[in-house]
């Protein structure tokens, strides 16, 4: 009798992990037991200043050293997407010279097999379907850095709410580029039950000018109504990049609620964190954090939290799958 694949319960998350900083957080991730690890971005820091990209090279060398992190690649089936510091450019796009070298070292880091779709195209991103029919989990992974256009910067740096860039509406500007999203498209038409759909950056999020989807709010709308046409239930955005943890929802324009959980940073945070947040669920968390995903397909619920250095959940909420499907 061929054995029965069995559903995924529990996952884990996270982002900002700097290789020349401690790392204790591990223990706390594998003592959690995640069946699959998202990386979500700034995975290592290795801003680059020189055409051989040699702080990329040395960034993902030292991170090769360290124990916990290493221990979870070796022992939990893991996926990662890159942020702008593993990118190899701060805040970076599509303007990066050497994005398609740096694309090659982080092929190389994460072990991606030569038949890999990633290695025949451009950018990094990816999607899979975990678990059977009926218990489904697709984890999309964006790249929100390979193709998108140049950001509007600030007319008042630090100022709150307008920090680094303004909403730009231009509608030539792209987040995905024309074959991400083409792509995209096809894979929320694919039937899953429940879509983890990681951004490096902050989706739904709104309050702050650092880096976000609202930057170029016409293509954000656009993901919510691509959700909305491809009929695409079950959608939660995670999210990393800001060095701090918090959750989120958006009810406007959008074809069903959409959540999100920000979890950042896993060495790398903001202790005095303080911003607006109108659609922001709580406070948010200042310390080193993960995220979890915990599903319990009988009862239908998805819990998402944040949970600290020591594994301790600092904020959680919890969705009802049936609640997240189109009108």
């Amino acid at each position: 009798m061929q054995a029965q694949e069995r559903p995924l319960a529990r996952l884990a998350f996270g982002s900002c992990a700097d290789q020349d900083t401690p790392q204790p957080i591990w223990d706390a991730v594998l003592a959690y037991k995640p069946e699959v690890f998202l990386f979500a971005g700034d995975n290592v820091y290795g801003d680059v200043t020189s055409p051989d990209l040699m702080e990329l090279r040395a960034a993902y060398a030292k991170a090769r050293t360290l124990e916990g992190f290493s221990r979870l690649r070796r022992q939990v089936r893991h996926l990662a997407i890159w942020d702008d510091h593993d990118y190899g450019l701060n805040d970076g796009g599509a303007e990066f010279a050497h994005k398609q070298r740096a694309k090659e070292l982080f092929l190389e880091f994460w072990n991606v097999a030569p038949d890999d779709p990633r290695r025949a195209r451009e950018g990094l991103y990816m999607s899979t379907m975990l678990g059977p029919p009926g218990q489904r989990i697709q984890v999309i992974l964006l790249d929100t850095r390979y193709f998108r256009s140049p950001l509007k910067p600030t007319d008042r740096r630090g100022a709150a709410g307008r920090e680094r860039y303004l909403p730009d509406a231009d509608p030539t500007k792209t987040m995905l580029g024309a074959a991400q999203w083409q792509w995209l498209a096809g894979q929320l038409r694919e039937p899953a039950e429940l879509r983890l759909i990681v951004s490096s950056i902050q989706v739904v999020v709104e309050g702050h000018g650092w880096e976000r989807w609202g930057n170029l709010p016409l293509e954000r709308q656009r993901l919510y109504d691509l959700i909305a046409e491809t009929r695409a239930a079950g959608v939660v955005f995670l999210s990393g990049d800001r060095h701090l943890a918090a959750l989120y929802r958006e009810s406007t324009g959008v074809p069903y609620p959409l959540t999100e959980i920000t979890s950042s940073g896993l060495t790398r945070y903001y202790a005095t964190s303080r911003e607006a947040g109108p659609n922001r669920l709580g406070a948010v968390y200042g310390l080193p954090n993960f995220g979890t995903i915990d599903v319990d397909w009988w009862e239908g619920t998805v819990g998402l939290a944040v949970r600290d250095e020591a594994g301790h959940v600092r904020r959680q909420a919890t969705l009802r799958l049936d609640e997240l499907k189109p009108r």
